[in-house]
């Protein structure tokens, strides 16, 4: 299988500029793409994507020691029903199994990631046990002509190296620049694509300020802290694996929001806009592709010690040229400067659900694990209801926010780079139900897809240079914090059989990844 990319690092960032926030009014008219047949550019790539802890499982076989997310799994109330990835999908044993189903459903690439904890389970010893695991799965893979996509990080930092400060310490960048030299030494003749980080948001602002994700820690300092060695660690690793695999296209995945303000007319409504999206999308963004943290964000969180972690050289290593930005998109949000008075909580969710971060405040019955915001700098940001449909997750569902956001990045980010985009995760929860004759027809979920995969298209025909869409997930498995009680995936799994049955929403997407189409809606 061929991918067309870029040349590796052909364009250079540009440092010091700034992409200002100007928020975009949502989309409401009917398009070309809204009902018919859609087809997709010849070569868009179709896939499915999966992480190592959500998944694999063998937890304590093969040298493989305790990641953060063992040790956070066992806090009491910090994990839905104190559920852990011991066994998840017992993808370590299957995982032939598991790409002939990637194969039944036409798939063209498969993005999974390699567990650190696997693989260097110290943090600096290797572990032949666990590179054997990965290179027999990616030979499978390409013996089944499906592409390996490789994420390095997934969440799932040695406890080890946790025991040492974690992200938060300037180490764990170099020691993460370590674990990639080791991967690109191991499979970089095999792996056509690698993804340093995936959702740095995530790793930084839900498991250092938040607490809701391992491992755990309630500091906006610290979470600052993780962001920008995070980021470090991304560019070092990306020079590293540009020496060790030189054919290869390289770069990160970033999770992201639509930051609509309540009422575009007031301005206390749009700046929280602006905060809500440089502390999600443009913290990320501008380092990597810019050179620079936003100015704006700088001056927000001067008070909690960003900048005075940013050492020299910091920002060119960091925004060293990728070929690939992976987006993730679940949802967009709108917010105001005030909170709802109408809301069931403080946050605009009620307990036992997820916000708009994939936060869960606690579960109905057993210990409570106390939360705070994942936002350093949450005052006068709050997330109001607009009224849409919403997931088993509270996530509403806003297709069209993937347009805008494609747009906005392909003008304002990755267009004038030639950094190619690809949907890297796209998907939604639902309260499946299992029929008697055990298949599951998940038409909310198919619907879901169907109108993501029509926004997709139309901000291609817009001009974003989008090449690839993942559905997450291949299959149901791990929700971290939320434990089992939540099922995205396009295969069921039965954890106490293992056994896989291919929802409609699987069946349908084989289709479209057959034919490179969305079929007119019925």
């Amino acid at each position: 299988m061929t991918l067309s990319m870029p040349g590796t690092g052909a364009r250079a960032a540009a440092p010091g500029t700034a992409a200002p926030f100007t928020p975009s009014a949502p989309l409401v008219r009917a398009t070309p793409n809204s009902s018919g047949r859609v087809e997709f550019p010849a070569g868009f790539l179709w896939g499915a994507a999966t992480a190592a802890y959500q998944v694999e499982g063998a937890g304590a076989e093969d040298g493989r020691l305790d990641s953060i997310w063992d040790v956070f799994c066992r806090i009491p109330g910090a994990v839905h029903h104190g559920d852990d990835g011991m066994v998840a999908c017992d993808h370590y044993h299957r995982y032939r199994e598991d790409v002939e189903l990637m194969k039944s459903l036409h798939l063209d690439t498969y993005r999974f990631s390699t567990s650190w904890a696997r693989v260097v389970p110290d943090g600096r010893t290797v572990n032949p046990r666990g590179l054997d695991f990965y290179s027999r799965l990616v030979d499978e893979l390409l013996e089944a002509d499906i592409m390996p996509w490789l994420t390095l990080y997934h969440w799932d930092l040695p406890q080890a190296l946790e025991e040492q400060g974690g992200w938060p310490a300037r180490d764990a960048a170099y020691r993460f620049a370590d674990y990639a030299a080791v991967m690109g030494d191991a499979l970089g003749d095999r792996v056509p694509v690698w993804t340093t980080l995936n959702e740095p948001w995530c790793s930084a602002f839900l498991g250092y300020t938040a607490g809701v994700h391992a491992p755990g820690k309630k500091s906006p300092e610290l979470g600052l802290a993780a962001a920008h060695h995070l980021m470090l660690g991304h560019g070092l690793a990306v020079e590293t694996l540009r020496e060790r695999a030189p054919q290869a296209s390289l770069g990160i995945t970033l999770n992201f929001t639509v930051s609509d303000p309540v009422d575009p007319d007031n301005p206390a409504d749009v700046d929280a806009a602006r905060r809500d999206d440089g502390m999600f999308n443009r913290i990320f963004l501008d380092p990597v592709l810019r050179g620079a943290y936003p100015q704006d964000i700088l001056v927000d969180v001067a008070h909690l010690g960003l900048a005075e972690l940013i050492e020299p050289g910091d920002l060119e290593i960091i925004s060293t040229p990728i070929d690939v930005l992976g987006v993730n998109y679940y949802n967009g949000g709108a917010v105001a400067a005030t909170p709802d008075p109408e809301s069931a909580t403080a946050s605009g969710v009620p307990d036992g659900t997820a916000g708009p971060d994939g936060a869960r405040e606690h579960d109905a019955t057993g210990p409570v694990w106390e939360t705070r915001s994942p936002n350093p700098v949450p005052d006068g940001v709050h997330p109001r209801s607009r009224g849409l449909p919403i997931t088993d997750m509270g996530w509403e569902v806003q297709p069209e926010g993937l347009t805008r956001l494609l747009v906005r990045i392909q003008e304002d980010y990755t267009g004038p780079r030639g950094t190619a985009l690809f949907v890297t995760e796209n998907g939604a929860a639902y309260p499946d139900v299992v029929e008697q004759d055990g298949t599951v027809d998940d038409q909310d979920r198919l619907a879901f897809l169907d109108a993501h995969l029509r926004a997709l298209k139309d901000a291609i025909d817009a001009g974003a240079d989008v090449r690839g869409y993942f559905a997450w997930s291949l299959m149901d498995n791990f929700e971290w914090a939320l434990g089992y009680a939540k099922r995205f995936g396009l295969t069921r799994v039965d954890y106490e059989t293992q056994e896989r049955t291919v929802k409609s929403s699987g069946r349908w997407y084989a289709d479209v990844a057959r034919d490179n189409a969305v079929p007119a809606r019925g």
